[in-house]
């Protein structure tokens, strides 16, 4: 069937609605940028294999079951979503780690390493010839993802914004349970909910030595050789205030 230059066009803003996660339907504002089927608008920054053990060359992201996989022995690096930068917005997502298992060249009295992830906010781009400064815990922030039920609120611990700010409380649960996770970034201010209990509320422009962080940028999920599992990412733009942001 042949298609006029009308129908080309609502085919390439359809096509471009989709890779933004939105469609018919969706609510202005809100964007799922996970389709559930493969990876379209993410990229792997830093290592994207896994680099030993059976699952070598393996990629380190991909998607099984309808959610956002990422395997353990991978090294460092960051899945990001590239077609779109966030200033005011909500995220809400939902993550597990795998259940703590010793790998089998363990020497006697090892303990089962921690599972280790996290997640980047208003950041750019990861270049891994300047890992330090292009990750977003020193661009931007990163919110701690940690398999630490039970330990004390810190600065370098689960919700914390990695080495700046600790949270209010520990909220998390143990591994493989899943862990309810949202954010809302409003200008300067930032707030973090987990499992429904607000554990973090922080102005940065209170800070001397945070105050001049980005107040818009790429949202990521970040491999820190751990296996974490991710499900029901949704992102909702907030109408812009005097503050700043978007």
């Amino acid at each position: 069937m042949r298609m006029g230059n009308s129908g080309m066009g609502w085919w390439i803003v359809l096509g471009l609605m989709l890779a933004l996660g939105q469609g018919p339907g969706r609510a202005e504002g809100e964007i799922l940028p996970f389709n559930g089927k493969d990876l379209l608008g993410w990229v792997a920054e830093g290592d994207a294999k896994v680099k030993s053990g059976p699952e070598a060359g393996k990629a380190v992201w991909s998607v099984k079951e309808g959610m956002i996989r990422c395997e353990g022995l991978g090294g460092f690096g960051f899945l990001r979503y590239t077609p779109k930068e966030f200033g005011n917005f909500e995220w809400e997502l939902e993550y597990r780690f795998d259940a703590p298992v010793l790998p089998p060249n363990a020497k006697a009295g090892s303990k089962p390493k921690m599972g280790n992830s996290g997640l980047g906010i208003r950041t750019g781009p990861f270049n891994p010839l300047k890992s330090w400064e292009s990750r977003p815990s020193v661009a931007s922030y990163e919110i701690q993802l940690l398999d630490d039920s039970g330990t004390p609120p810190s600065a370098t611990g689960s919700l914390s914004l990695y080495r700046f700010v600790a949270p209010k409380e520990n909220a998390v649960k143990p591994s493989p349970e899943w862990n309810a996770f949202k954010i809302r970034c409003q200008g300067p201010k930032i707030d973090i909910w987990l499992n429904s209990k607000h554990v973090q509320h922080f102005d940065q422009s209170t800070d001397p030595k945070l105050k001049d962080k980005p107040l818009k940028g790429f949202l990521s999920l970040q491999n820190h050789s751990s296996g974490i599992t991710f499900r029901n990412l949704r992102v909702r733009d907030i109408i812009p205030s005097s503050q700043g942001g978007n």
